[in-house]
């Protein structure tokens, strides 16, 4: 790999500027970063120093490849470079084998980092990489999101960490992708306004896993939505059958607070499994259907099995699960949940749409400490097999 200061590399003539098959970019303050993406191309990885640089970075057809992606660094993982604010901190459009890591992104006035493919839905952005990446304080007012992905296929986000989002917008906001991992990372609001993670405008085959969600929004995983028409991609089809999510899977995921943990909304076929709920402050589950318009089927096809949810009674509404119209309910299964309510043990069997396949009613499932924080179980645990410590190996 061959390592060059943008510095010496912009006075090289103009037939050797063209970066060989691997070159590192080291930049260290703003200009020198805005010359570097000009180079933008497979094989290049620009690294920023520490310090703080300005947002309303923009960058249209950052292209690498299979094996030679592009990508933009911290130098230092354990000290990253600070992104400050503009519009949107960063935006990339029609995108393909980009890497982001290391990188701080605070105080965007509309997106943290936007990722999308230009409105043209033909064309995705791909094989998108988001590693290690903070990205806070964001709006706050307004539909303002932490991480925007529209028109993405092919990504993952593992490892970010998401905080404060605009009071009407979502942590992580899917527009019609697919194909996608949202791992290990951790969503934080301070108030029971807009989502966690939300997948809707078409999006199918997205796996959540092993995520934290701490009071993160009213919603904290909001599975569909509710999306202009002319936004879905692929586009519509007169004739066939519409969903706002299909092949959803959230599985290991904590959540603490929250309006409600988990909403179905518009949904065909989504499995929430091994998941720790605790505490919500109304439900651990909604179904709901707010996109009507001709073509759309029902809320239909959830799975909520293997979960442990652990609620108070004063803060539990309909049984812990929302039912709105024009959904289809009976269509759910619901088996070997354990659930168990603080305050009032014999008042944990929630009111669920269909009957639950061997679920486990106010037994203790012994947390080993919930005051910090930790809601795994104790050794002695009678609820060893359920919940986010329960996942699978592998998975």
């Amino acid at each position: 790999m061959r390592y060059i200061w943008l510095t010496v590399l912009l006075t090289l003539p103009a037939v050797l500027a063209i970066p060989p098959r691997e070159t590192v970019i080291r930049v260290k303050n703003n200009e020198e970063l805005r010359r570097a993406l000009h180079l933008a191309a497979p094989g290049v990885t620009i690294l920023l120093a520490p310090g703080e640089y300005e947002g309303g970075i923009y960058l249209e057809n950052a292209r690498g490849e299979r094996d030679r992606p592009f990508v933009i660094a911290g130098m230092d993982p354990r000290n990253p470079p600070l992104i400050r604010g503009g519009g949107t901190g960063m935006h990339f459009v029609d995108a393909e084998y980009l890497e982001l890591r290391d990188l701080v992104v605070v105080g965007a006035q509309y997106n943290g980092i936007n990722i999308d493919d230009g409105g043209t839905f033909d064309t995705p952005a791909h094989h998108i990489t988001l590693r290690r990446l903070t990205v806070r304080d964001v709006g706050p007012q307004g539909n303002c999101d932490g991480i925007k992905l529209s028109g993405v296929v092919d990504f993952r986000v593992e490892a970010c960490a998401v905080e404060r989002w605009g009071d009407g917008g979502q942590g992580i906001d899917m527009v019609g992708c697919h194909r996608g991992v949202i791992e290990g990372c951790i969503l934080r609001f301070t108030d029971d306004k807009g989502f966690g993670v939300q997948a809707k405008g078409g999006s199918s085959s997205i796996t959540v896993r092993r995520c934290r969600f701490e009071h993160a929004g009213a919603r904290a995983m909001q599975i569909g939505g509710s999306t202009g028409l002319q936004f879905f991609r692929p586009p519509l089809r007169s004739g066939a059958d519409h969903a706002e999510a299909r092949q959803i899977t959230v599985e290991g995921c904590t959540f603490i607070g929250s309006i409600a943990a988990v909403s179905f909304v518009g949904v065909d076929g989504a499995e929430v499994r091994f998941n720790t709920i605790y505490l919500p402050t109304r439900w651990a589950i909604r179904i709901l259907q707010e996109t009507r318009s001709e073509g759309f089927v029902p809320c239909r096809n959830g799975r909520f099995t293997d979960n442990l949810v652990v609620f108070r009674s004063d803060r539990w509404f309909e049984g812990g699960v929302n039912i709105g119209p024009f959904t289809a309910p009976h269509t759910f299964t619901f088996a070997r949940n354990w659930w168990y309510c603080e305050d009032a043990p014999e008042r944990s069997k929630p009111a669920l749409p269909v009957s639950e396949k061997e679920g486990v009613y106010g037994v203790n499932p012994r947390l080993r400490a919930p005051e910090r924080g930790d809601l795994s179980v104790q050794d002695d645990s009678p609820a060893q097999k359920v919940g986010a410590h329960a996942l699978p190996s592998g998975r």
